[in-house]
């Protein structure tokens, strides 16, 4: 957790909204110290398991999945199928494929390092001692609700939290939101709270996302015939049942051809991630990749517009597997193109989002 700004005493009283002359807060003698006066920014993303191993991966992944805003299934049902199937196989798996973008440094998956990073350059550039900013993950550490404590124990009375997803879904963005709103209940004094909403139109977030691409291709020894825009999937029934997402990954889509100048066929939108036997969200990212390389698409470049930070289903499922397949099946070069992340471009958009949302408060 970090201030954005040089410290201030931060104790008072219930009444130091009204300070002394002399600038000291004022409370009656023997009133306990109490923080307060702070404004608190809480950068929120999915979250990783803490470790690679089995235990670790199995305990993160039994959080997730028993989340019933990602998995709609019966409770009963569904309670069989994780724990007497997809807990005792899945562990394996995951952990295996965290293990290959490890931060071995740090000992932390990667969206641990780079949300961490968010934070730290979002507090220093936001220049306010008023403000706090702290970062939080929804399944495991740290947790919402600690950050949350953290941050009114820190004096915050107002608190922003800002899920870093640009386009909302009920499986991301309210579950966050139901993490945080879940601490106030245990709160004495509780904060004013806002939430962060979709930002996937956003022209800020479109010219970095544009900007980020254009750069990245030159980078390149090779131009891409064809660019995916893969965005994580959902069960298609989520969108039966009235969630937005589908469509606003569409919108972010249509938003970012028009800014590169691209033609329909050259910016094609995908879903990625899907497990299980349901229909999700199509078209599917490893279908259409290979079917565009049997079509004899021999360069291609993927982008992940829906991800703020690299994660393992970008490093791992698109920039390794998805490469894999579209080589399997007669691609030639292949380039995955990093998330926003703490670049520049990346911050541009969270100070941007972030800044709007404070208005009134700042």
């Amino acid at each position: 957790m970090r201030d954005a700004g040089p410290a201030s005493d931060g104790t008072t009283g219930m009444d130091a909204s009204s300070p002394r002359p002399d600038g000291e807060a004022h409370f009656p003698e023997g009133h306990p110290k109490v923080a307060h006066g702070k404004i608190g920014v809480l950068v929120a993303n999915l979250g990783s398991p803490s470790g690679t191993d089995y235990w670790s991966v199995r305990r993160y992944l039994k959080e997730f999945l028993s989340d019933r805003r990602v998995i709609e299934a019966p409770r009963l049902l569904w309670w069989f199928i994780l724990n007497g199937i997809i807990l005792s196989t899945r562990p394996q798996k995951s952990g295996h494929a965290y293990s290959i973008v490890w931060n071995k440094e740090r000992d932390e998956a990667p969206l641990i390092t780079i949300t961490r990073s968010q934070a730290e350059k979002l507090a220093a550039a936001m220049g306010d001692a008023r403000i706090v900013v702290d970062w939080g993950m929804r399944y495991g550490d740290p947790s919402i609700p600690s950050r949350m404590w953290a941050l009114r124990e820190a004096g915050c009375e107002r608190i922003l939290v800002a899920s870093l997803y640009p386009q909302y879904a009920a499986a991301t963005t309210a579950t966050a939101n139901d993490a945080a709103f879940a601490a106030l209940e245990s709160m004495r004094w509780q904060p004013a709270v806002r939430t962060l909403p979709p930002y996937h139109d956003d022209p800020v977030y479109i010219d970095a996302l544009a900007a980020s691409i254009e750069a990245h291709l030159a980078t390149l020894d090779f131009a891409p015939e064809v660019v995916i825009a893969s965005f994580h999937g959902l069960p298609k029934d989520y969108l039966d049942k009235g969630d937005p997402y589908h469509c606003q990954c569409h919108k972010t889509t249509r938003l970012l051809r028009d800014r590169l100048g691209w033609p329909k066929d050259r910016l094609q939108l995908t879903f990625q991630s899907r497990f299980g036997r349901a229909e999700w969200l199509q078209p599917y990212t490893d279908v259409t990749i290979a079917e565009l390389a049997r079509g004899g698409v021999r360069r291609m470049a993927v982008v992940t517009p829906g991800f703020s930070a690299d994660c393992l289903e970008t490093l791992e499922e698109i920039a390794i597997r998805a490469g894999e397949t579209f080589h399997e099946n007669g691609g030639e070069r292949f380039a995955a193109i990093p998330c926003l992340n703490d670049t520049p471009d990346g911050m541009r958009v969270i100070e941007h989002v972030v800044r709007r949302e404070l208005m009134g408060w700042i």
